[in-house]
């Protein structure tokens, strides 16, 4: 079935995001910075060498969810391009920004990866095993670093009722954990999920006319989802898998490191293992925010946050450079991509983002 994942949606979604941000700087600078001058000033005297290092990291959307891509999907599908996994893995962290919940980065990803030649089982299966491995990295990283004692002092810092940072941190990654489980289950009986994806076929053929006209060639689809999900419980499949949850962090290092980087573009030193599990904790927290990107919620959340670390006055300067790193930099490259393709014929002005079903 098509998702109407559309060109004007995506635009939609754009000026959401750049609308919805720009409030929440306006927000950090007038509640929390209180000092206009003091952030023109913090700007002009931004350390020049960790903007490059932030600028490197943001590519790090592209090339690092890119290669995790293209180490999952070579194994459906050979003789895949790393370079093509690059585009498809960075176009769906850009519609990912554009969209509520992150709704928009699996569809585009498929969409990508059919540009490339990749059949949708394939991509669907290569895209499921990515967030396996988002899923499984955020639940071993989070208790590898409570285990180690990282970010203790984080529970001296209140946020409300005696509730602190490093108890918000551990509530979140229990969602993950619990996610994580159910990750495993999907892995270890694939034959559950197929089952349960053909019974909610069925029910929709029952619903839908135009369903039921195409229903053989969409439990076709499914199966072959199936045999590769299957694939993935060999031993190579496993090692793949494994590869992926150790990219997963490179893959989401803008947004674990954008904070560090972020202070030292404005010349602050501070623990970078304090910083590391905080940034842990902004990100748990905004993985399934409903404004696109996050936009609004992230800088109000880091605001609230980082005021630990950052002056009032410098404030809004550092909300500006880490959102740039974790998100702006990704969304505007995307876009010049994305209208790009436009222009040149290569997406229709309402096609839907993603192929109607499975060519097989």
């Amino acid at each position: 079935m098509a998702l109407a994942l559309t060109p004007r949606l995506l635009r939609r979604g754009l000026e959401l995001f750049a609308v919805i941000s720009f409030l929440g700087v306006v927000v950090v600078l007038v509640f929390f910075g209180q000092d206009p001058a003091g952030f023109l000033a913090a700007l002009t005297h931004l350390r020049g060498g960790w903007l490059l290092v932030g600028l490197a990291l943001a590519s790090l959307d592209w090339f690092g969810g890119g290669t995790r891509l293209w180490v999952v999907a070579r194994h459906v599908h050979p003789g895949v391009r790393w370079r093509d996994m690059v585009i498809a893995g960075g176009m769906s962290a850009w519609a990912a920004y554009l969209t509520p919940f992150q709704t928009g980065a699996g569809p585009t990803m498929m969409w990508a990866m059919r540009r490339a030649g990749v059949r949708l089982p394939e991509a669907m299966t290569s895209t499921f095993m990515t967030f396996v491995a988002t899923v499984a990295f955020f639940a071993l990283a989070g208790p590898l670093a409570i285990y180690l004692g990282a970010g203790r002092s984080l529970a001296e810092h209140n946020v409300v009722l005696g509730i602190t940072y490093y108890g918000l941190f551990r509530t979140s990654l229990t969602i993950f954990g619990i996610l994580g489980v159910l990750m495993l289950v999907a892995m270890i009986f694939p034959v559950w999920l197929r089952d349960a994806v053909h019974w909610l076929a069925t029910r929709a053929e029952h619903r839908s006319g135009r369903v039921a006209a195409r229903i053989e060639q969409l439990r076709e689809g499914i199966d072959r989802a199936h045999e590769c999900l299957v694939a993935f419980g060999s031993p190579r499949g496993w090692l793949a898998l494994f590869w992926a949850v150790l990219l997963s962090g490179p893959s989401h290092a803008n947004k674990l490191l954008a904070g560090y980087v972020a202070l030292r573009t404005l010349g602050l030193h501070t623990n970078f293992v304090d910083i590391l599990l905080l940034q842990t904790f902004i990100t748990f927290l905004l993985y399934f925010a409903p404004t696109p990107g996050s936009s609004g919620l992230a800088e109000l959340l880091s605001a609230a946050v980082m005021k630990i670390y950052v002056q009032p006055a410098e404030l809004p300067t550092y909300t500006l450079v880490w959102r740039f790193i974790n998100s702006y930099a990704t969304v505007i490259v995307g876009s010049l991509l994305f209208w790009h393709w436009i222009k040149r014929g290569l997406v229709g002005r309402e096609e839907a983002v993603i192929a109607e079903g499975p060519e097989l």
